[in-house]
């Protein structure tokens, strides 16, 4: 009997009836959420937790807020900070604990700020607007960050920038508190890079692209000159016979065995799953199935990789499925559940700090 217990937190817009973060009991086996209650904060767009398990970093219209995490879960309000630019879309931890870096997909910053050891949010250490025209009219032509995630061996930050396709490969200068522009990823013109992930051994990135709705395989290690990122594989998300020009891939989400890659898709609502190829890093579609909802924007995996869970964007709920691997199929657990504007989840074990 598994007696390790987990939280769920939900980050939603907040112009309508919902005011801020869901926080559901995980119930592990049975694949099922079960709302406790919400913590206020304008506009949770995005949550990251802290590497030490101790702090949940959450989007809001200030800027950035902090809440310490409870031994139940719970979160205790510590601070905010502004972030001097437009509300952020993407947040991420480096190991150490110091650094939060946040994507700003209004006005195409990339920002950091720093951290301190009693979880406050301190000062904005850097802050790098991107430069450069994109070739989607629709997009005005500028950057957009879209995600931003720090590199296995936390030398680097990769900014992927939705507007002008490209990636932006910083370097931490750890001295100065500062990001100083590494290398660059450009990518095919109009394909819209939206999120990276990297994969659990660290050796690969994945990169999904919102416009032509494909995923970008890549081997990643440190070399003497800096980060090396080499293109081994691309790899379609659709159906042939779906249209991608009313499709827009969303989400990635790797199961805790790291084994299997899952992205999610707007447009015509679905989840596919790839095989992950332990020693090449390459991927094999295994499925494509529907999700039950409308702009399926974020998912997580439950901890024993057995279930998952979508937070659909447009039609204000939370699906979850038991994920049957070997006939390749999901199964729907229980009604979609009721949650305004959903953004955003995580699924946390709870009761157990890292130092």
């Amino acid at each position: 009997m598994n007696q390790e217990k987990y939280v769920a937190y939900v980050g939603t817009y907040t112009h309508g009836s919902s005011i801020g973060i869901h926080l559901y009991d995980v119930d592990v086996e049975e694949g099922t959420l079960t709302e406790r209650k919400v913590v206020p904060v304008n506009n949770s767009s995005y949550l990251a937790r802290s590497k030490n398990g101790k702090y949940l970093y959450s989007i809001a219209d200030e800027g950035v807020a902090v809440f310490a995490i409870h031994p139940d879960g719970d979160l205790e309000y510590i601070n905010k900070v502004d972030i001097d630019g437009m509300r952020g879309c993407y947040l991420s931890v480096d190991v150490t604990g110091k650094y939060l870096f946040v994507a700003g997909y209004h006005d195409g910053k990339v920002t950091v700020v720093h951290t301190h050891r009693d979880g406050r949010l301190g000062s904005v250490m850097d802050g790098i607007f991107h430069k450069g025209t994109g070739s989607v009219a629709e997009r005005s032509f500028r950057p957009h960050v879209s995600c931003v995630v720090p590199t296995p061996d936390d030398n680097y930050v990769c900014a992927v920038d939705n507007g002008i396709d490209q990636v932006k490969v910083y370097g931490i200068d750890k001295r100065k508190d500062k990001l100083n522009l590494q290398d660059i990823i450009r990518c095919r013109r109009e394909s819209g890079p939206r999120e990276m992930k990297f994969s659990n051994n660290g050796k690969f990135a994945y990169l999904v692209y919102e416009l032509s709705n494909d995923i970008d395989v890549f081997s990643y290690h440190e070399g003497s000159k800096g980060p090396v990122f080499e293109k081994i594989q691309n790899i379609s998300i659709l159906d042939t016979e779906l249209d991608p020009m009313h499709d827009a891939a969303e989400a990635l989400a790797i199961s805790p065995d790291g084994n299997y890659l899952f992205a999610s898709t707007a447009g015509d609502n679905s989840i596919t799953m790839f095989k992950i190829d332990q020693e090449t890093g390459m991927l094999s579609s295994q499925f494509s199935l529907p999700i039950s909802g409308e702009y399926p924007k974020s998912m997580r995996l439950f901890p024993d990789g057995k279930h998952i869970a979508i937070v659909n964007h447009e039609s204000d709920s939370i699906t979850t499925f038991t994920i049957d691997y070997e006939r390749k199929l999901l199964m729907m657990k229980g009604k979609p559940m009721k949650v305004e504007t959903p953004n955003c989840i995580l699924i946390e074990k709870v009761g157990q700090q890292f130092e």
